[in-house]
């Protein structure tokens, strides 16, 4: 027996509006004794005006209105019901107690709706993922990118991918089951190269430079500089609010901050990092504080998407070389402190003028950060990878045709072509996946 769960799908707190969601096989039947009404009156996708009561006490829980969705034309694909309440606590507490009352009734687990949606057929594993992706999209690129997903940007991809290795397996079973048969001549030679055309496009699928996942957990930009060349108050001027100490004390900055802005709509994740000046680290005290402040500058450069070498413009023309020695294609040269330069020939030098303080030139920088990004992530359109477990099953889906290229025997080209469909049929739900699914669902939201 399937318990019929239960949840607050809408966010915890006080609102205008709080939404329960409840399914399974009972979810009409504890309409009925809340409502006091048959479930004939329920028209399934049609909302009602319902006055809710405990069917205990009988007291009023809220007016509100309930909409049946009967399976398997549900979220879920189980008979669903919805119920729309006013936003107060006590009322939403009121109903989950009288829920919890009925009979085969319990409190859904996080991701527990989603969960049976994908058990019931309703969508594979890729989508959803994606609706845990939509849930927790912060910028419009986000949620473009978990849209396609959970439209079937990846499952239609791998689809078909799937259904071409199981034709050529068909054609290989063929020849291993029937060799003396009036095959046409040149089977195997035509799988084999098609096998290669379908190596080549998953091994393109998987150097796409990682922008799927990139949208996805956000683009790393830490912005580099000596001390005092203005990184803290260029990183506070970004987020619009002080996130790091600013201070004409150099070393104030000794470990990374991070801040997460949305720019031009992709998730940026922002580092401030201590100022660069390894000549003078000791090996004691303060020095040594500082110096693993620099060690860890150094080693998110190193990381990052993007840098902002940042260079302080009232000393222009030099430039710091510990800075400079770090800039290479994913960097932007940036000059500080516009508003101090005195000299025409030191305003013309190579890179973008701006003043943190003022906020001069940062519009220009934004802009330039937005170019950089885009050279990084590449074709928005095309599907992209969003997850390490994909990433995984596609590499092994590649050696799996990789080996069977050079396989000799028709029978072990069969067995690789074989494992490689299962490989697919991961990342989707094709195949048994029970070991995957506690993991997947358990970054979801109660409600969901």
């Amino acid at each position: 027996m399937v318990d019929t769960i239960y949840a607050l799908a809408s966010p915890a707190g006080k609102g205008g509006i709080a939404v329960v969601r409840v399914s399974g096989n009972d979810s009409l039947t504890s309409l009925e004794l809340l409502s006091g009404e048959s479930g004939s009156a329920f028209a399934p996708r049609r909302v009602r005006l319902a006055r809710l009561c405990n069917p205990v006490s009988r007291e009023t829980i809220d007016e509100g209105m309930a909409v049946y969705f009967k399976a398997p034309a549900s979220f879920t694909g189980e008979d669903v019901v919805e119920y729309y309440l006013h936003g107060g606590m006590a009322v939403v507490r009121s109903l989950l107690e009288a829920l919890e009352a009925q009979k085969g009734h319990r409190m859904a687990e996080p991701g527990e709706f989603t969960r049976r949606a994908f058990e019931n057929g309703k969508m594979d594993l890729t989508e959803a993922e994606a609706v845990a992706d939509l849930i927790h999209a912060e910028t419009s690129l986000q949620k473009d990118q978990a849209l396609a997903q959970l439209g079937g940007s990846l499952s239609s991809l791998y689809e078909d991918w799937a259904q071409r290795l199981k034709s050529h397996l068909a054609h290989l079973e063929a020849d291993i089951e029937f060799p003396d048969e009036d095959m046409p001549d040149g089977v195997s030679p035509d799988v084999m190269n098609a096998l290669k055309v379908l190596e080549t496009e998953i091994d393109a699928h998987l150097n796409d430079g990682r922008r799927g996942e990139r949208l996805r957990d956000g683009i790393q930009i830490a912005v580099i500089g000596a001390p005092n060349a203005g990184k803290s108050s260029l990183v506070n001027t970004l987020a619009q609010r002080d996130v790091a100490i600013v201070s004409d004390m150099a070393g104030t900055t000794r470990d990374v901050i991070e801040v997460h802005l949305d720019i031009a709509g992709y998730p940026v994740i922002l580092s401030d990092t201590a100022g660069l000046r390894p000549e003078q680290l000791g090996d004691s005290g303060h020095d040594i504080v500082e110096g693993e402040g620099i060690r860890r500058a150094m080693a998110r450069a190193q990381a990052a998407d993007l840098k902002i070498l940042l260079f302080d413009g009232s000393e222009l023309p030099q430039k710091d070389e510990h800075t400079m020695a770090l800039a290479d294609d994913r960097s932007l040269i940036v000059w500080n402190k516009a508003d101090k330069i005195v000299s025409r020939e030191s305003s013309a030098e190579e890179g973008i003028h701006i003043s943190a303080n003022l906020g001069d030139g940062i519009t220009e920088l934004l802009s330039a950060i937005k170019a950089k990004i885009d050279v990084v992530i590449g074709d928005r359109n095309a599907p992209s990878l969003t997850r390490e477990r994909h990433r995984t099953a596609l590499q092994e889906c590649l050696s799996c045709l990789q080996r069977a290229e050079s396989a000799t025997l028709p029978e072990l080209v069969a067995e690789d072509v074989r494992l490689a469909m299962r490989c697919l049929g991961r990342i989707t739900g094709k195949v048994h996946v029970e070991d995957l699914l506690d993991v997947i669902f358990s970054d979801f939201c109660i409600g969901k």
